[in-house]
């Protein structure tokens, strides 16, 4: 599936309604949208990352009555992708006309978006990206000895939830990045935009060994963090299988 009407200013949204998020990038001296500037360093980067926030969640049932917390918001953090590939279908480790596929572990993400009283919510736009197996990402940002560039992922999508809120996603696991305080375990970074609602937030996975000493997870309460964690499901055909409901504001 292609995109060849992708916006070139990331900064705009174009006719599905994606928008790019405004992000900042902050220290003790300073706080100023991040754009094109000398690149600070990616270990300096990933240290600029803040909590947009941390909501409480549980696990989410059947549609009810009672108001659920919503999923935790949290930052775009600084690799938001500048430009991508055209391609920006739901199988992020396959590319159309090529032979082979993206480097990693793969994996299935079954995606359930719900409102606040547990209804699915229809035709949610979803904009997902993510680092390759190697733990770098496709932005200029990204220039260290975290690894190559995998010319057969795609690294970004942007999809519709279908008429139950549903949307299942194909990719690999993302590398972990970063050292020291900045460690990042591997996640995913998705936005969702519905009528009248909006969330930025990330998408860690179960059973990571490096998920209590990432700088962002180690910030949540215990309940956003099972909020924010995918649950593992059987895997089907030998490619590890993951669940998510997120909750929108609103």
């Amino acid at each position: 599936m292609s995109d060849p009407q992708a916006p070139a200013d990331p900064a705009g949204s174009d006719a599905g309604g994606f928008r790019a998020p405004t992000i900042f990038v902050r220290h003790a001296r300073d706080a100023t949208p991040f754009g094109p500037r000398p690149d600070p360093g990616r270990r300096r980067l990933l240290g600029l990352g803040l909590l947009a926030g941390g909501c409480a969640l549980s696990r989410v049932g059947a549609a009810t009555t009672a108001v659920l917390q919503p999923t935790p918001a949290l930052t775009a953090g600084p690799f938001y992708p500048r430009t991508h590939l055209p391609e920006v279908d739901a199988d992020l480790g396959q590319l159309d006309g090529h032979a082979r596929r993206a480097l990693g572990e793969p994996f299935v993400l079954d995606l359930l978006v719900l409102d606040a009283r547990g209804r699915p919510l229809p035709a949610v736009a979803v904009e997902l990206w993510q680092a390759n197996a190697g733990g770098r990402y496709a932005h200029p940002a990204d220039t260290d000895a975290s690894g190559p560039l995998d010319p057969d992922f795609q690294g970004y999508a942007r999809l519709v939830t279908d008429a139950e809120g549903r949307l299942r996603v194909r990719s690999v696991l993302p590398g972990a990045y970063g050292d020291g305080g900045f460690r990042r375990t591997p996640h995913l970074h998705l936005i969702f935009r519905g009528t009248g609602t909006q969330l930025t937030t990330q998408m860690f996975f179960p059973d990571q060994p490096l998920n209590a000493g990432d700088f962002i997870y180690r910030r949540l309460s215990p309940a956003a963090q099972r909020a924010a964690t995918a649950r593992a499901l059987p895997a089907g055909d030998g490619v590890r299988g993951f669940g998510w409901d997120v909750v929108l504001p609103g």
